[in-house]
């Protein structure tokens, strides 16, 4: 199966395939633009021509379904997860050019606010959200680049205020911070799929994602140094945001519509200072919906992949993992496995939480049951499950900051704000809805018809029986 390693070539595949649709004209860039997306989220890309008179248009929802991505990566969608950990683990060096068309026009006198067509997606948003943006930064210590996506408010002409929570970016920005010095970064939107799949991989400090992007091309991937700093972007990206992170300087960002489909609060966040812009002669803005299935299934894939793997280390019999929508793509781990002892079940849980900080409940089930079907979870939940002997519950652990259930009863200081080690407390519930090893007669045997699996409907429907004739005859 054909990879698309280039954002165009899968847009144009997604339109000759009735997967992507253009609006008309100057649809307003503050709301309707994401009202749009959202209606169409899940069964087509959108494009947007000459969003709100701006002259550069908008495409979203381009990766938003799970059959898509896999598309996109060349594999079947049962293989997904393995083939993301497969580059995960096998990463390959990027190859440095020194001319790319993410520099074909460069901005250093600017106005951020009217220079890109940056939506405002949420009732409540507090202002426009670049929320497609890779951000990319080098590590202090080791000069090692690390990619994530991160939400960026801009605030003024050259200013934009961070939402960065407490992983690698973080202890990057926090390590420029102790020496008083600034963070490079640079913020590239408009990527190819498997890129953009490669920016949300769960990987070690020192891993540059952009590798991982590499091997889910199977080539090394082409990056550019920028213009006003040592970051290396991809070079065949559309639009590329340089600047830098300065130490001590905070601004005040949010309320914001997140993933749980809640907003956060408004706080005091680090600022990106816009040095310079470089873009495609043409470029294409990408934003995401948030917490629609754009957004989540580029959250939840990667870490399904990095999850699986970390647990089958441990469990052999770990046969698959899902994160659900209803959880979004977060909070909510199914494990299917392959049962071979009593209380297997309860360490699989200890070690589902231990895999993320994020996963919050987390249901194992038996290999006769699809992780991928919230029906089928349900039912194992609804006739396997006993609280008494099948219950995990852990307080007070370390969860998702993002998560608002978590701040209900926590002290607040002076100011009124949680204080930061505070910040996501949750409890954790695990369920074995597994069936017993050993049980009497049928009373925990899958009711089954004998053949249904064979039928061929093709075979034995006839779609020429007078149906109503033969009523009004008889």
């Amino acid at each position: 199966m054909k990879k698309f390693s280039q954002l165009r070539p899968w847009l144009a595949h997604l339109a000759s395939t009735n997967r992507l649709v253009a609006t008309k004209k100057n649809i307003f860039l503050k709301h309707e633009l994401a009202a749009i997306a959202k209606k169409l989220d899940g069964k087509s890309g959108v494009f947007f021509p000459d969003p709100g008179g701006h002259s550069i248009p908008v495409v979203s929802g381009f990766m938003s379904s799970r059959s898509w991505i896999a598309e996109a990566m060349g594999v079947e969608e049962g293989a997904l997860l393995h083939s993301f950990r497969l580059a995960a683990d096998n990463p390959l060096p990027c190859k440095l050019v020194d001319d790319a068309p993410c520099q074909e026009v460069v901005h250093r006198d600017f106005d951020i606010r009217t220079l890109l067509p940056v939506p405002t997606h949420s009732e409540h948003d507090s202002g426009p959200y670049i929320t497609a943006g890779l951000v990319i930064a080098r590590n202090p210590k080791t000069g090692i680049q690390n990619v994530s996506i991160n939400r960026i408010q801009v605030n003024s002409k050259d200013r934009m205020a961070v939402l960065i929570l407490p992983r690698h970016l973080h202890a990057f920005q926090q390590a420029a911070e102790e020496l008083n010095q600034s963070l490079p970064v640079a913020v590239v939107i408009g990527v190819d799929p498997l890129t953009l799949l490669a920016s949300q991989a769960i990987a070690p400090i020192d891993s540059d994602e952009l590798e991982i992007a590499g091997a889910l091309h199977g080539e090394p991937l082409e990056v550019i140094s920028c213009l006003t700093n040592d970051v290396r972007v991809p070079a065949n990206s559309e639009i590329v945001i340089e600047g830098h992170i300065p130490p001590n300087v905070r601004e005040l960002e949010g309320p914001f519509g997140e993933y749980p489909k809640y907003y956060s609060s408004q706080e005091k966040r680090q600022v990106i200072v816009v040095d310079a812009v470089t873009h495609r002669k043409n470029p294409i803005f990408h934003t995401i919906v948030p917490a629609e299935l754009e957004h989540l299934l580029l959250g939840s894939i990667p870490r399904e992949a990095t999850i699986l793997s970390y647990l089958r280390r441990s469990f052999p019999g770990v046969l698959d993992v899902h994160l659900s929508l209803g959880g979004v793509g977060r909070y909510h781990l199914y494990v299917q496995i392959k049962k071979t002892h009593e209380g297997l079940p309860k360490n699989v849980i200890a070690g589902a939480f231990s895999s993320h900080y994020d996963v919050k409940h987390v249901v194992v089930v038996d290999e006769d049951v699809d992780v991928h079907v919230p029906s089928q979870v349900e039912w194992a939940i609804a006739t396997r499950f006993q609280a008494k002997r099948g219950l995990v519950v852990i307080h007070d652990a370390q969860g998702s900051v993002l998560d608002p259930s978590t701040t209900v009863g926590l002290p607040i200081d002076v100011d009124g704000v949680i204080p930061s080690h505070y910040q996501g407390m949750s409890s954790k519930l695990g369920f074995d809805a597994t069936k017993p090893l050993v049980y009497e007669g049928h009373v925990f045997t899958k009711v089954k018809i004998p053949g249904e699996d064979e039928v061929d409907l093709e075979a034995v429907l006839d779609n020429q029986f007078p149906i109503s004739s033969y009523l009004k005859s008889n």
